[in-house]
């Protein structure tokens, strides 16, 4: 696994990292497949472990504190999110502060957390949501400013809406946090324009998440792709945006270089830029902590396909189902 530095903590975090999104509602005869495929991960070299509160109201915390406990040799970074008091995504320009991010709610569920967890301190602690308009505002800056003083995290950080990669920056300028998790792929390469130049102006980490566009990288989508009506997918993949979806996949195929899939091409164009700290794919299950962490070889994308790949940027705009 090749390592990269973490922003201003100067963390040593692996270039693959883990996200954590899909084990939250896992059963407990799933929770056995997590636990083989996080182990993997640890022993394939992963050290940085995205998750969040809302991911089963704690239940993927607790796969994570489990995680730490069964390699207490090993320094692995636990990052999670705190959710907004309105439990709403994303945020939105009318909500307000005291509805999403009061001190006396950031200071309830970082406590939360700690407990799931089951450690003293989370190296990275991040807003689950963010909208720039709170970025002044002393109510949140002063509950960072003690969390930090009195230990209980390491570093601060925003996940920022999908699509909107500068709803955060004024945040960033305040030098209040120390990371930034943003969607970062073929397709999103919006926060090449205005986010990844401050992140490195600043020193500030950059977590990509959303590899694969939600599947669509990983070239398993097509137009007559089913998903079950009540999964999250099926909400995200509505007929127009489907369409549209497998189009832009279909046009990548031709590319994908021989002995190589889709889904590992979309990796290793993330790898190529080096202002990304880490990237944090789901990984639900051994094969695809095998498949991911392969590409951590240094080896990237020729320059040729690179430039090809950043043709095939597509710029989106939030809607009703885009979160």
């Amino acid at each position: 696994m090749i390592h990269r530095k973490f922003g201003v903590p100067q963390w040593d975090v692996g270039e693959i990292g883990y996200g954590m999104w899909g084990m939250g509602e896992w059963t407990e005869e799933d929770d056995l497949l997590s636990v083989k495929a996080l182990d993997l991960a640890v022993e394939r070299g992963v050290n940085f472990f995205d998750t969040a509160w809302a991911y089963g109201h704690g239940h993927s915390e607790n796969l994570l504190g489990e995680l730490l406990r069964r390699h207490p040799d090993k320094k692995l970074y636990a990052a999670t999110k705190i959710p907004a008091k309105n439990f709403k995504w994303p945020a939105k320009p009318e909500y307000t502060l005291e509805q999403s991010y009061p001190k006396n709610h950031i200071i309830e569920y970082t406590e939360k957390s700690l407990k799931n967890l089951g450690v003293e301190q989370i190296d990275l602690l991040q807003f689950h949501t963010w909208d720039d308009s709170w970025s002044h505002q002393e109510e949140w800056k002063r509950a960072v400013e003690d969390l930090k003083a009195s230990g209980k995290i390491a570093a601060m950080g925003i996940s920022v809406n999908r699509w909107e990669p500068e709803n955060g920056i004024e945040a960033l300028k305040t030098g209040m946090f120390e990371s930034v998790q943003v969607i970062y792929n073929i397709f999103d390469q919006a926060p090449e324009d205005k986010l990844f130049p401050l992140c490195e102006d600043l020193n500030i980490a950059v977590i990509a998440r959303v590899p694969f566009d939600e599947g669509t990288l990983t070239g398993n989508i097509t137009k007559d792709t089913v998903f079950p009506e009540d999964s999250w997918s099926a909400s995200y993949f509505v007929p127009e945006n489907l369409a549209e979806s497998a189009e832009r996949a279909d046009k990548l195929r031709p590319l994908v270089p021989a002995g190589m899939t889709m889904a590992e091409m979309a990796l290793r164009f993330i790898t190529m830029n080096r202002i990304v700290s880490t990237i944090i794919p789901g990984m639900r299950k051994e094969r695809n902590v095998l498949m991911n962490t392969a590409l951590s070889d240094g080896k990237g994308l020729s320059k040729e396909l690179y430039q090809e790949l950043k043709e095939h940027r597509w710029d989106r705009k939030p809607t009703s189902w885009s979160q």
